[in-house]
């Protein structure tokens, strides 16, 4: 195999060390006899490598290979698809702005600037510190929260450039932090084991677990001719008169109507004003 970059042959990828890789076999096994074609476990193979060194290298890909009986060009094609794997070395947390369309309008983008210009770093580039990468991703399907940032694929909704540089920095701070729903945020190492497959064994983690809450069950409720209540959100640390607490499940939520993210359009009415 030839580097085309530097018209030199490539040298074969590095095995891992004798330790890892007996470990890692182990792993693999368990994953493919979920399975009743073994290439089928190519995805979660790759999130397992990927835990091994935070991105998916040529080694990673080369066991893949080995433990599928695959060749690593059919395990590369697969590796350079999908954005969820790495490609080189990145940050502890992987933070991802949303800029598709709606939450673009909504203040995306607006959030991704302030972002940039607040851990001096540009488009997947990563901290000095090595903590966060920052990159814009495409839509999550979490529209209905605009605008969205991801941290390890996990959400944080209605976001506000000032909440979104609130959480970078408890994240490079080594506090907890919680996404709007789901367990506290775990290193991107971490995150892969866990979508290889693998539990959660963090205490509370699983039980921490929930849905995006009724606005993104709205289509399905109204298929199943349910009447749905009117949703009134308030700002965070008030509650309705006679009612319960406000519903922002993350400190890092922003605590105003989504209207107000845009710093160039004016806010709209807030919930109870528009009813």
């Amino acid at each position: 195999m030839t580097d085309v970059s530097l018209g030199m042959p490539r040298l074969p990828a590095p095995d891992y060390p004798a330790d890892v890789r007996a470990r890692l076999e182990a792993d693999a096994r368990e994953v493919i006899a979920r399975y009743p074609d073994s290439r089928s476990a190519l995805l979660p193979l790759l999130h397992l490598v990927q835990s091994e060194e935070g991105h998916v290298t040529r080694t990673g890909m080369q066991f893949c290979a080995d433990v599928l009986g695959l060749t690593t060009a059919e395990v590369t094609a697969v590796a350079t698809f999908y954005t969820m794997y790495r490609r080189k070395p990145s940050g502890d947390y992987q933070v991802g702005v949303c800029t598709n369309t709606l939450c673009a309008v909504m203040g995306g983008d607006a959030i991704f600037d302030e972002l940039k210009q607040h851990l001096g770093v540009g488009n997947d580039e990563t901290t000095d510190d090595g903590k966060v990468t920052l990159e814009h991703i495409e839509c999550n399907a979490a529209c209905d929260f605009a605008p969205v940032v991801m941290v390890n694929w996990e959400f944080f909704d209605n976001q506000t450039p000032e909440s979104a540089k609130r959480l970078v920095d408890d994240l490079r701070a080594g506090r907890t932090v919680e996404p709007t729903r789901g367990a506290p945020i775990c290193t991107f190492k971490e995150t892969a084991r866990i979508l290889a497959g693998f539990p959660d064994e963090r205490e509370g983690a699983v039980e921490a677990g929930g849905a995006a809450g009724p606005a993104s069950l709205i289509g399905l409720r109204l298929a199943k001719g349910e009447a749905l209540p009117a949703r009134v959100v308030h700002p965070r640390g008030e509650a309705p008169q006679g009612g319960s607490p406000a519903e922002h499940l993350s400190s890092h939520d922003a605590p105003q109507q989504t209207s107000a993210s845009d710093p160039d359009h004016p806010a709209g009415p807030t919930a109870e004003e528009g009813e």
